[in-house]
């Protein structure tokens, strides 16, 4: 029998089964709850369960700690209820201005990045609108029932593509294919928009950008959404990455830094050999965040890329640096064998 979850403040009620996970239940029930991954990694979906009982389900104590579940806290994506709730989820809203849809697309062009980077371009159907913001993802559909998660990297506005930045993975058997297998012409099938990784309206907050690798890719469609929107916030990028190979845009960073008011670019990098070619900053990028900006307590952040990266700089920002856990917005791309983006 389901169970009944009541949404606090407000009159918003949905059902639930056992099986599901409360945030699956709401997105069917046509609620969003602030969510990421889904996969348990970002935090992005933490909410509190004010009164009934759940199943918390594997949980890293990075994102969800000891202290935090005895105050019952939970994170929507893995925990299912088992008896009728009532929570207070950060954020909710209604699913109706953006539909999730299920699409075929056309592979329309594919170039390499860098040895691991491949930008995939797939072409929309033009019979069917599909409408995003910028920073979300889709889920393409394998035909034995897997989902693959890729962020999308271009803004919305007069959209008839999507560009999706798809790094190798060892073991990956679907980043396999695109880099071995894959060619233009071939049709995929897609589900999306997902997630709730996206700029904030309304303030004029100066925005960290913190990117990790691929992580660069969701930013991306965020700057150029800002840029065609015309918009006038100071736009601060962080992208940090292992050699400078991983920077596989960075003279487009350059080019935002040196083309747009108020926009300045960070590459940071951990593992730069030591012939001298490289003389920009090196290191963890969210230290680089932290040592320039003690204070956050004025900004927005918006961080993209592993876990470990995620976990840190919400800890260090929030704990050090005076950021406020409303303002830390984060999308992690979890990895496993076979895994998603």
């Amino acid at each position: 029998m389901p169970f009944q979850i009541s949404i606090e403040p407000g009159e918003k009620i949905f059902s639930a089964n056992a099986d599901q996970s409360i945030l699956e239940a709401a997105l069917g029930a046509g609620l969003v709850f602030p969510y990421g991954c889904r996969d348990g990694a970002c935090g992005s979906c933490k909410g509190l369960v004010v009164s009934g009982d759940v199943e918390a389900g594997p949980v890293s104590e990075s994102v969800l700690s000891a202290d935090e579940r005895d105050r019952g806290l939970t994170l929507f994506c893995r925990a299912q209820p088992r008896s009728d709730l009532v929570i207070r989820p950060r954020t909710v809203s209604a699913a109706g201005d953006l539909p999730i849809k299920k699409l075929p697309c056309r592979v329309q062009a594919l170039s390499l990045a860098a040895p691991d980077v491949m930008i995939v371009k797939v072409k929309l159907p033009a019979s069917e609108p599909f409408r995003f913001k910028a920073g979300q993802y889709i889920d393409f559909l394998l035909a034995d029932g897997r989902r693959r998660s890729f962020s999308i990297a271009n803004a919305p506005r007069d959209a008839d593509h999507l560009e999706l930045h798809v790094r190798r993975v060892t073991d990956g058997q679907f980043t396999a294919h695109v880099f071995e297998r894959m060619k233009e012409r071939d049709i995929l099938r897609f589900e999306g928009p997902l997630g709730t990784f996206h700029l904030r309206d309304g303030t004029e907050k100066p925005v960290i950008l913190l990117a990790g690798g691929t992580g660069f890719a969701p930013l991306k469609g965020i700057v150029e959404d800002a840029i065609g929107a015309g918009s006038r916030r100071r736009f601060k990028l962080y992208w940090g990455a292992r050699d400078r190979s991983g920077l596989y845009m960075h003279e487009l960073a350059q080019r935002w830094a040196n083309e747009i008011p108020g926009f300045e670019y960070v590459p940071v990098l951990s593992d730069a050999a030591d012939d001298g070619e490289w003389t920009g900053r090196r290191g963890l990028v969210h230290a680089a965040v932290a040592v320039d900006h003690p204070d956050l307590a004025g900004y927005e952040v918006y961080a993209c890329g592993a876990p470990a990266m995620i976990d840190a700089a919400r800890h260090d920002f929030t704990t050090r640096c005076a950021l406020g856990e409303d303002a830390f917005f984060s999308d992690a791309f979890t990895f496993a064998p076979d895994p998603a983006r």
